[in-house]
């Protein structure tokens, strides 16, 4: 055990982690998963929480994909980028919550290796920063295409700074280009 370091965010129940990577001239190795997440992968109403589904996707330079979460089945995420480098982004959706509606955001690069922890109640997107990023999460519910939902990427009320360089075109999807702002969801969990 003792193989991962979780850095508490100021928001309850997200964190950076970073792996204990082993190197040497041959390359490295690193675990991404073990038991030692148990007591930090949660539903919503705190019970214990599994990994369901693993997914990848791969994007070019500026691509930004969310602000994304399941209404009814909502997901925790441990997200990492395998290739490149992505500028990842959580919203605190979470009724009642002391940061209803605050952000947090972490740099994951190929190189750094940090992980992050996005638990059940929050919306969650990212940046692609590099030419290319190759991107990997681990979610807690199967992905629902019937229970979509999203906010505004750029929602002034919420003020997320992607760090997207100045002159990088951001690209969205048609349909995150349609989420509206967090005063108009109308949701939270």
């Amino acid at each position: 055990m003792g193989k991962f370091k979780f850095i508490e965010t100021g928001i309850e129940g997200l964190y950076v982690v970073e792996p204990t990577v082993f190197g040497d001239n041959r390359g490295y190795f690193m675990e991404t998963y073990n038991a030692e997440f148990e007591p930090y992968v949660k539903h919503l109403d705190g019970s214990p929480a599994q990994f369901v589904q693993d997914n990848q996707s791969r994007s070019k330079k500026g691509v930004l994909r969310g602000l994304h979460f399941q209404k009814k089945n909502p997901q925790g995420k441990l997200v990492r980028c395998l290739e490149g480098e992505v500028y990842d982004v959580a919203v605190d959706l979470r009724g009642g919550s002391e940061t209803y509606g605050k952000w947090y955001g972490v740099l994951l690069t190929e190189e750094n290796k940090k992980q992050f922890y996005v638990p059940e109640g929050f919306a969650h997107g990212f940046a692609v920063l590099s030419e290319n990023a190759t991107f990997s999460y681990k979610c807690t519910r199967y992905y629902d295409p019937s229970d979509e939902g999203g906010i505004m990427w750029n929602d002034p009320d919420i003020g997320v700074d992607w760090n997207v360089p100045d002159g990088v075109e951001i690209l969205l999807s048609e349909k995150d280009k349609l989420h509206p702002g967090l005063k108009d969801l109308n949701f939270h969990f």
